[in-house]
């Protein structure tokens, strides 16, 4: 027994592994047999390959060393059929001078190394040890394989959990709220005269606050839908995508003038309508954090930097102390209160996401009162564009 660190208790050691040799030449099998009995192995000897095939079937071994000539079934052959039997087993090659070639052949069928003969036992010690670690990593493998698919047969269950809960909560949730909303909308407008100034007040209230209610429902249903959308990606040019952003903006508020400054942005391979996303998120927050502003400015550009493109939205608005910075991409975390900026928080979340499931990454930096800039990387395409 051997102690485990970690646990202080004593842990059991790993058994010997079990060598299969098979060599018509008997007094040669039986003394590498002995001889690796000495140095840890389980050994179990064969001078035919038929009795070898059959204690397989019964047997579990680590690794064959099977001799490449024989009478019965020559080494390759063995090979092949005892790989067969057990698709976990490694085999060795033994082989003397003048058949090297066909070692390698047998190589090719399956064999991880071959042995030549007269044995020094200096040279077979380190093949057998590397052929058992190569077994040992091909098992470690093929379990990770086998827990990586069942861990995604489970995420798809998962996923399709999550779906029902989505439509569920659309529709147990939202229902009520339109319920609450449009029965406080009939009061107000049958009964408005008879109630005072304060009830008509607090019936506004309630009505905002279900419209409000129903805003973060869709909001945590858009951030949920996010995570499971497949990307769609193409050749987005970028430059445009955001003038057709800014464009859309103005026309929601055509009453206000801001400077907009727009450099030259390049091409990236994206999903445009999760880039178009983030820009209309980056601009909307511009855009309403300087509405106090009575030179309001938003500025959109790019620029190369430790050997990334970075994209960038700055305005000259409300800013933020930056030792609440970690709080920005929080799902419903806002730095303003609704009597200044409406929204739900849910807008930075999205441009998070979206910006790190294309591989880059996202941040800010502010000054409270004195504007904020957004910044974030896609890589390169793959070629020059």
């Amino acid at each position: 027994m051997v102690a485990d660190p970690e646990q202080g208790a004593p842990a059991a050691a790993p058994p010997p592994a079990r060598i299969l040799v098979v060599d018509d030449e008997a007094a040669q099998m039986n003394a590498l047999c002995d001889t690796l009995r000495e140095h840890g192995y389980e050994t179990t000897g064969f001078s035919a390959a038929g009795q070898a095939l059959a204690a397989l079937r019964e047997t579990k071994f680590d690794l064959l060393l099977a001799d490449l000539m024989m009478p019965e079934m020559d080494g390759i052959a063995l090979l092949r059929a005892a790989i067969q039997a057990d698709a976990d087993l490694v085999g060795i090659i033994m082989t003397g001078e003048g058949t090297i070639a066909t070692a390698v052949a047998a190589m090719k069928v399956g064999a991880l190394d071959y042995i030549l003969k007269p044995f020094k036992l200096s040279a077979i010690l380190p093949v057998l040890s590397r052929a058992l670690a190569m077994r040992q990593l091909r098992m470690e493998n093929a379990d990770l394989e086998r827990r990586l698919r069942e861990q995604a047969v489970r995420l798809e269950a998962a996923n399709r959990e999550l779906e029902a809960f989505s439509s569920s909560v659309s529709h147990d949730l939202r229902g009520p709220l339109r319920t609450i909303n449009n029965y406080s909308g009939i009061l107000k407008e049958d009964f408005a005269a008879q109630l005072p100034a304060e009830a008509v007040r607090l019936l506004d209230n309630v009505a905002a606050g279900a419209r409000r209610m129903d805003q973060l429902i869709e909001d945590l249903l858009r951030f949920s839908r996010l995570g499971r959308q497949p990307l769609a990606k193409k050749t987005v040019d970028v430059g445009k995508l955001v003038r057709e952003v800014l464009d859309e903006l103005h026309e929601q508020q055509r009453d206000r003038k801001v400077e907009i400054k727009l450099e030259d942005l390049p091409a990236r391979v994206a999903d445009p309508s999760l880039i178009r996303q983030v820009f209309v998120n980056l601009l909307s927050n511009a855009l309403k954090f300087t509405r106090n502003r009575e030179h309001a400015s938003v500025e959109i550009g790019s620029r190369r930097q430790d050997g990334e493109r970075v994209f960038f939205v700055k305005d000259n608005g409300a800013g933020f102390d930056m030792r609440h910075a970690n709080k920005l991409f929080g799902v419903f975390q806002r730095l303003h209160s609704d009597k200044q900026f409406e929204g739900t928080g849910i807008g930075l979340s999205l441009v998070q996401r979206i910006v790190e499931r294309h591989g880059g990454r996202v941040w800010a930096e502010a000054e409270k009162d004195r504007g904020a800039t957004f910044y974030f990387t896609l890589p390169d395409p793959p070629a020059a564009l």
